[in-house]
């Protein structure tokens, strides 16, 4: 929001300078984000008087001028047409730094010395166009700066305004605020209507169809007007406060606005049709074009203003192309209204047309200004405009607004901000701001009276929150909070999450945070059966983007897409991994599940790129190493890697499901190359998805400690000659089942086939260690236990000792 020091003073009598006025603002809520000078450092820019005005001997398109500056006659080369001699003009001498860091030199143009420059309202950033240098008037003082001379020097103040203080988007909202830190009373402008006999009921009405979505609308008509340019005053103020002239009526309902908070429409009463208004939802598919030549395409929830026979406007967002005021207009039809704020909020975001009066509506206006802004604007149309105000206003109120009635106690404010207040002081702190009290129902309490400017006011611990800004946070004593610290662990389920981050980040991997909403088709990307489970997605009800309209049931076409912009970016060795909620919806009651999940990716090399390191790319068991450690920092051990069946999204053959016992973990394999391919990803890709809720129900509490022996071991390798369908998980189950006295630990050291190994067979070489923890195991006790580990290969898989 932005006003402006003056326009403030006329609605406060205040003395503070302008820095101090920001200060005290700032630590009432109210943050200054700017404070510029309007006409600062220009007051080198002078009135001057054109002496005389010549053609240039050597310049078709300029003039030289001799220009009075109060103190010596100078020489000026102009290049623009709209001046003669006698006028009054301004002009910046040499050593003037004008906006845009534009530095006056005295110089020579085309042979002609120009000690300074003839200004427009443009180079002095007093419009954004001008057809030619500005024209003064003629009562002027010689040599006084412009901007003094024109009344022009002020301060431009922007505030950042939090959503909830709807009541300070406009000059009146800040200057009641102003009042209240200066102790002054807050003058409001007062409208004196020239009324004519003419009745406007004889020649409008208006209906409303749909009270919740428009409780209160009222009208004015003005006739006989004149479109044309607003007075400097009006445009200098409304460009003050960074809006643009347009023309004398749709100025004055942006002035309007600006100075009361209210947004207004100027309809030409000429385009509406049956001579009335009818506030409505629109049809579904209904078309309608607005004032920036948009056409859009209604829906049921969008508020219309219409007449009788089409939308004349999109309700407290936009008029509409058909019913502007043009040149010709003569009749006009003033609307002022209170709309829902959550309809216009919707309706804005839904056609992406955010607008000075969407911007008010959709926090909340003040539906007792209404009456109020439709007078000030019908005055200043009469006065700018020159017309005539028809009699009677129409004010359909088709549904009251309560007042909201609050109770404050004074010992709860005592106590909640630990300052000394009494009622009479909270009385007055709060009838300030122009809140209206009366005695309470008990002699602590005061009951307060929200005016409808307020809407943020709803509960008591509201109004203690006035009263903390309008007695000043500065002057709330400092104290040190004071508390005990438990030392408390945290949950389980905190420490395993911790536990499983930690080991992936162990292993290289970096961590990657996606917005939980994805795009509609994201689960088709990765191939997706509509059976599948997690292919019913939550929509979004309103959704930022079509790309982030649904809640995602799976994590991997998040981290695929991250894959996606790395490669773009030359990033060809990563290591991802998300460990995020993803929301599943339960078939039975249609209820959204949040349920934590992992999902980490590899691809590139092995080794980080250096002379000393290998150039060998990731393969699945580089993935299944990661799932493997993630398993033995959880302490779960006995899972099994099964490769029948796996994911959509996952290549045949190369990957498989975690299983631990009957129950699914996760699975983990390379990317299936069409999926690849629809993700734009030119390498392969290697992923394991982890149920992480599983992952911790199956979790052990904490690792078994096992005595360290002090005997020596001893080592068997033997190499089984296998067929090719027996797989390395079958051999270590045997080892692991047999129950073979002393065998402490077996691993699997060499695969082998080719030559002398027969087709269709396999040759797997398997070391096991054995040993007793209480003496040295003797040549006939190994040779026992390894051999009845053999017939338990030979008997259970058919395998040959080689």
């Amino acid at each position: 929001m932005i006003v402006t020091y003056n326009w403030l003073k006329e609605f406060v009598d205040f003395q503070c300078s302008p820095h101090e006025l920001c200060d005290r603002l700032t630590m009432v809520g109210l943050e200054v984000d700017a404070l510029e000078e309007i006409g600062g450092n220009l007051d080198s820019v002078i009135v001057a008087r054109l002496e005389s005005v010549e053609r240039h001997p050597d310049a078709d398109r300029l003039t030289v001028c001799q220009v009075n500056n109060g103190a010596e006659i100078v020489q000026v080369v102009c290049g623009a047409t709209n001046h003669k001699t006698g006028d009054f003009v301004a002009l910046a001498q040499p050593g003037s730094m004008l906006p845009g860091e534009f530095k006056i030199k005295k110089s020579k143009i085309r042979g002609q010395v120009s000690s300074g420059m003839l200004c427009s309202e443009k180079e002095l950033a007093l419009a954004e166009d001008s057809p030619g240098i500005m024209i003064l008037p003629a009562d002027l003082t010689l040599g006084q700066p412009v901007f003094v001379a024109l009344g022009l020097k002020d301060f431009q103040i922007e505030i950042g305004l939090t959503p909830n203080r709807p009541d300070c988007l406009s000059v009146v909202g800040v200057a009641r605020e102003v009042a209240a830190l200066c102790g002054q009373k807050l003058k409001l402008p007062v409208s004196h209507i020239c009324e004519i006999d003419d009745s406007i009921e004889q020649h409008a009405a208006v209906v409303i169809e749909n009270s919740d979505g428009c409780p209160r609308y009222a009208a004015r008509m003005i006739k006989d007007v004149t479109i044309g340019p607003s007075p400097d005053w009006m445009v200098r103020r409304l460009e003050a406060v960074g809006m643009r002239s347009i023309n004398n009526v749709v100025d004055v309902t942006n002035y309007v606005m600006m100075e009361l908070g209210h947004p207004l429409h100027a309809f030409d009463h000429r385009f509406l049709h049956d001579n009335k208004v009818v506030v409505k939802t629109a049809q579904p598919g209904e078309k309608f074009t607005t004032l920036d030549k948009q056409e859009h395409s209604l829906t049921t929830e969008d508020l219309m203003i219409c007449d009788g026979q089409k939308p004349v406007a999109m309700a407290g967002v936009m008029g509409g192309l058909d019913s502007e005021v043009r040149d010709e207009t003569t009749i006009i039809f003033l609307e002022a209204a209170y709309f829902n704020p959550m309809m216009i909020r919707r309706t804005s975001k839904r056609y992406g047309l955010h607008t000075e009066s969407s911007h008010r509506f959709e926090r909340g206006a003040d539906i007792d200004m209404i009456p109020v802004a439709l007078g000030r604007a019908a005055n200043l149309i009469a006065e700018l405009a020159g017309g005539d105000v028809l009699s009677g206003i129409i004010d359909s109120y088709s549904r009251q607004l309560d007042p909201v009635i609050l109770e404050i106690s004074a010992t709860r404010t005592e106590k909640l901000l630990d300052i000394p207040v009494d009622c009479q002081s909270i009385k007055n702190l709060l009838e300030s701001i122009g809140l209206q009290t009366q005695a309470g129902s008990c002699p602590d309490c005061l009951q307060v009276t929200v005016p409808s400017f307020r809407p943020d006011i709803e509960r008591e611990v509201d109004l203690i929150e006035e009263v903390a800004r309008l007695y000043g946070y500065g002057r709330i004593p400092v104290t040190m909070a004071m508390g005990t610290i438990d030392a408390k662990l945290p949950p389980l389920h905190q420490l395993l999450q911790k536990t499983i981050r930690q080991t992936i980040v162990a292993a290289g991997f970096s961590e990657a945070i996606n917005y939980s909403f994805v795009a509609a088709d994201s689960l088709a990307k990765i191939g997706l059966l509509t059976e599948d489970g997690r292919s019913t997605q939550v929509g979004i009800l309103n959704p930022l983007s079509e790309d982030q309209a649904m809640m995602r049931t799976s994590l991997v076409p998040s981290l695929l897409e991250t894959v996606s912009r790395n490669l773009n970016y030359r990033n060809s060795d990563l290591r991802l991994f998300e460990l995020r909620p993803v929301f599943l919806t339960q078939a039975a009651d249609e209820q959204c599940v949040e349920q934590l999940s992992l999902t980490a990716v590899m691809s590139g090399r092995r080794e980080p790129e250096g002379w000393s390191q290998s150039t060998a790319s990731v393969d699945f068991y580089d993935i299944k190493a990661v799932v493997e450690e993630i398993l033995i920092k959880v302490n779960i051990h006995n899972v099994s890697f099964v490769s029948d069946t796996s994911q959509p999204y996952l290549h045949p053959g190369k990957s498989c499901r975690l299983m631990f016992g009957e129950q699914l973990l996760g699975c983990l394999g390379e990317i299936h190359p069409e999926v690849l391919t629809r993700f734009d990803i030119d390498q392969p890709v290697y992923l394991c998805e982890l149920d992480v809720e599983k992952i911790i129900a199956a979790a052990g509490t904490h690792a078994q400690f096992n005595a360290l022996s002090r005997f020596p071991d001893v080592i068997r390798d033997s190499a089984l000659l296998l067929d090719e369908s027996i797989s390395a998980d079958q051999v270590m189950d045997i080892v692991n089942s047999s129950k073979i006295r002393f065998v402490e630990s077996a691993t699997i050291f060499d695969l082998y086939t080719g030559k002398g190994v027969p087709a269709g067979k396999k040759s797997l070489a398997v070391r096991v260690r054995y040993r007793d923890l209480d003496k040295t195991l003797t040549e006939v006790e190994v040779n026992k236990s390894h051999d009845k580990l053999i017939r338990s290969f030979c008997q259970r898989l058919e395998a040959e000792i080689r």
